[in-house]
């Protein structure tokens, strides 16, 4: 679908033009009538295809994915201007909830469902997220191995000089428990529940701003989140890219989820976004909000 555009009304109010400049002068009934069977059509049509829906589109949890939906809403808008999309960050394990009791019509999850959730819901994986390594931009540590990242996140490691740095002990910042960054991290890294953070932030751009902060903080973040305030470590030699998340040689990914009620046929604008945020239509959104998009 597309949005009605300046030159397709032109074309639609000509067709018009001439449907009375044949009856005004004198043509026949039948060719007036038949033109104006037509503008009428593609007037119709032009205003079909600048969409016809309404209504509200309740997403909400995970952090991590405002970017990408804050594009794919953008990008919506231009199909279905009509319909309203709105998103309330409130975490991974919310977003799930939402779906699951039904105050969402989406729920966003930065994390798989576990098999207990998916009694209720259902989970539709529409991008894929580098989880970042970050560190101070004094931080003299360019590359760590995973085993080394979890000797660290377990307190096992607790000074810089013994992962190549400079001396001064370790300081962790990592999400709070629920966090879909949070359980991605510790999932992969297999230091679930074991963590010795300095610090436990409720949002994605609050780990940047303490790493940034502290030239001894390490912590971690979604790719497409992370910006140029700090730098990211490689992991095994690898870096987190689109390149390298897409192709599974980054091995600290997770997927970008919308969660749906399996009781609940979803609205007519809910389902419409659905639609467009899983289409290839939306996979240079995704791109563009740092993720990498599964449909392509």
């Amino acid at each position: 679908m597309k949005k009605i555009t300046r030159r397709s009304f032109i074309t639609a109010c000509g067709a018009v033009a001439a449907a009375a400049a044949l009856t005004a002068c004198g043509g026949a009934a039948s060719s007036a009538s038949t033109a104006a069977s037509t503008a009428e059509s593609t007037a119709s049509s032009a205003a079909q295809a600048a969409g016809t829906l309404s209504g509200n589109v309740a997403t909400g949890g995970s952090t991590s994915m405002k970017n990408v939906i804050a594009a794919l809403t953008e990008g919506f808008a231009e199909v279905e201007p009509g319909v309203t999309v709105s998103y309330d960050p409130t975490g991974s394990g919310a977003g799930i909830t939402g779906a699951t009791d039904k105050t969402l019509d989406v729920g966003l999850s930065s994390r798989a469902l576990k098999d207990e959730e998916k009694n209720d819901v259902d989970g539709t994986t529409v991008a894929l997220d580098g989880i970042a390594i970050i560190v101070s931009k004094d931080s003299k540590v360019a590359d760590l191995s995973v085993d080394q990242l979890k000797q660290m996140f377990t307190g096992e490691i607790t000074n810089w000089k013994d992962v190549g740095g400079e001396d001064g002990e370790i300081v962790l910042i990592g999400r709070e428990a629920g966090s879909g960054t949070r359980d991605g991290f510790e999932s992969i890294v297999d230091v679930k529940d074991s963590c010795k953070y300095a610090q436990e932030l409720t949002a994605t751009g609050a780990v940047i701003s303490a790493v940034e902060a502290n030239p001894l903080a390490i912590g971690y973040a979604s790719l497409s989140a992370v910006g140029d305030t700090v730098a990211m470590v490689t992991v095994e030699g690898v870096e987190c890219s689109e390149d390298t998340v897409k192709d599974g040689s980054y091995k600290i990914q997770r997927p970008f989820v919308f969660v749906t009620n399996k009781s609940v046929t979803l609205s007519e604008q809910a389902q419409a976004f659905f639609d467009f945020a899983t289409s290839k239509d939306a996979a240079d959104l995704i791109r563009t909000a740092g993720a990498v998009p599964m449909n392509e």
